[in-house]
Formats: structure tokens, C-alpha cells, sequence
């Protein structure tokens, strides 16, 4: 009897040894936490607070400078946690990535998921991604807290799915100039709540002064283009300099995203044309820039 009475008492021991032993690893194990971004909703909110209107082509957005800003924020609020990453979903024609797209999906710790775009350029599929993630990773319990910018009553349900799972989710929204930008039941369900304001977006967004360019602009030759991007080379040569301008070349044929938005920027204001959606145009912009950059060294 005192045999098993002893056996049970260290049975019990062992058990409680390994609790232990769980727990401490849990306590260091620091909490995770990622950022999920509705590029539709980010692009119309922050056009209308900024720059007076949703239309993309009105505006230009500094992504690259917006995404570390949100990560700061973040930090701040997540002070004892980690970044998993940064999710940010837009649409495209049947998927394929925009330049402006694959610059931000080549950024560090960011992820780009798209869903499709209708005629009416309205995005399709985009809020079951978010779902599908937050939903995914709050299960693997890869995740304690979610920051999610956006404003769509669909998201309701992938803010339940996750809190399902033990994941708390946070709403951040962009000061509307009227009213509200986020649906009422969205706000219902999250877990907490902030705006971003008009001084947290002015650094990243602003109009275009080249404007609007004519929709019945005929369309540039891919010449005419390259030569605007060697233009463009030459003029930065002269007034940047070659040292800021040699840093480039190890990273042939990518430019740096900011650099890049830069050259799209000037070389729209030059041709009194957007370039935005035509690839093949974009691909000469640079290389006309590249070429005549390598011709210098």
C-alpha cells in the first residue's frame, strides 16, 4: 500500500515538475503580433484625408514610408511583443502583381496578397484573404494580437474567427473629414479601437501637381519612354551627384522603391501621361534609366 501510495505521490511530482517546466517556457516565449492591411480602404480614406479624393491616380502614396510608420505604431503599442510581419492586401487584374505592388511585396517583413479587381475596379476576394490569415494564424496560435486597418462590415467575421482562437484584434481606422469610414458592427466586435489622423498620413501621401493627365493623351512609344528614363538619369547625375547615384548599380535591374515611385513621378510630369498600370512602359522608363547610368562607369 505505502508502495503505491509512493508511486502516485511521485507520479504526481513529475506531473507537477513539467507544468512547471511548461510554464516557464511559456513566460519566455514573447507575445507575437502582426498588422494586416486593406489597401483599398488604406488608398481611400487616406486620399479623401490628405489629398481630397479616393482616386490612385490623383495621388501618390509613400507605402514604403506608410508600412514602417504602422510598424512603429506598433512597436509603441505592442511594447513587449514581436512583429510577425505586415499583411497587405489590395487588388489587381486577375492577380498579377502592379510594379507598385512588387515594390512592396520585396519590402522586408511584408507579405502582399491580392485578391481580383472587377471592371468597375472594385476588389473582389480581398476581405476572405483577411479572413483566411487572420484566421490561420490565430489558430497556429502564431499570433496574440492583430492590428487591423481597414473599415468593411465583412471584415466582421474574420475578427470573430480569430477571437475564436485566442487572438485579440485591434481596429485601426483613418480620420474620416466626415462622418465615419468604418462600419458600426466592426467596430462592435474588436477588441480596441484607434484613428490614425491627418498628421500621421500627410508625410506619405500627396496630389500629384502634373494632375491630371488627359485620358485621350496619346499613347508614348517605348522609345520615347526609354529616352525619358535616360533624361531623367542624366539630370539626377547632375544634380545628385555620382555617389548617391553608384549605390544603385549592385542592385541592377531593381531600383529602390522610393527611387523607383521618384522616376515614375518624373517621368509622368515629362510625357504628360500616367504610367501607372503599363508595365511595358515602365520597363523601358528603367531601362532607359539603367542604360545610360552603366554608360557612365
Amino acid at each position: 500500500m505505502n508502495d503505491d501510495h509512493e508511486a502516485l505521490t511521485a507520479r504526481i511530482d513529475r506531473t507537477n515538475e513539467l507544468l512547471q517546466r511548461m510554464l516557464a517556457e511559456v513566460a519566455k516565449t514573447p507575445s507575437t503580433h502582426a498588422i494586416f492591411v486593406d489597401a483599398g480602404y488604406l488608398y481611400a480614406a487616406a486620399g479623401r484625408l490628405v489629398a481630397g479624393t479616393e482616386d490612385r491616380r490623383a495621388f501618390d502614396l509613400d507605402a514604403e514610408g506608410l508600412i514602417e510608420a504602422l510598424i512603429d505604431k506598433a512597436r509603441t503599442i505592442f511594447a513587449d511583443s514581436r512583429l510577425l510581419r505586415v499583411y497587405w492586401y489590395d487588388g489587381a487584374r486577375r492577380r498579377i502583381h502592379t510594379t507598385e505592388q512588387q515594390s512592396i511585396a520585396e519590402l522586408p517583413d511584408v507579405k502582399v496578397r491580392l485578391g481580383n479587381l472587377n471592371a468597375n475596379n472594385q476588389q473582389k476576394g480581398v476581405d476572405s484573404l483577411i479572413r483566411s490569415d487572420l484566421e490561420s494564424l490565430a489558430r497556429h496560435r502564431a499570433i496574440s494580437d492583430a492590428a487591423l486597418l481597414g473599415g468593411d462590415e465583412d471584415l466582421v467575421s474574420a475578427v470573430e474567427a480569430a477571437q475564436g482562437y485566442g487572438a485579440r484584434v485591434h481596429l485601426w481606422g483613418i480620420e474620416a473629414p466626415e462622418g465615419r469610414n468604418q462600419a458600426e458592427p466592426l467596430l462592435w466586435e474588436v477588441d480596441s479601437q484607434r484613428t490614425l489622423d491627418l498628421d500621421f498620413f500627410k508625410p506619405y501621401v500627396a496630389r500629384r501637381t502634373a494632375a491630371a493627365y488627359e485620358a485621350t493623351a496619346s499613347r508614348p512609344t517605348r522609345e520615347n519612354v526609354r529616352f525619358v528614363g535616360a533624361q531623367i538619369a542624366a539630370k539626377w547625375l547632375a544634380a545628385r551627384g555620382r555617389e548617391s547615384l553608384v549605390e544603385l548599380l549592385p542592385g541592377h535591374p531593381y531600383l529602390p522603391g522610393s527611387v523607383d515611385q521618384d522616376l515614375l513621378v518624373e517621368a509622368e510630369g515629362l510625357l504628360q501621361y500616367s504610367l501607372r498600370g503599363q508595365a511595358d512602359l515602365r520597363r523601358a522608363l528603367r531601362d532607359g534609366f539603367w542604360e545610360h547610368l552603366q554608360a557612365q562607369y
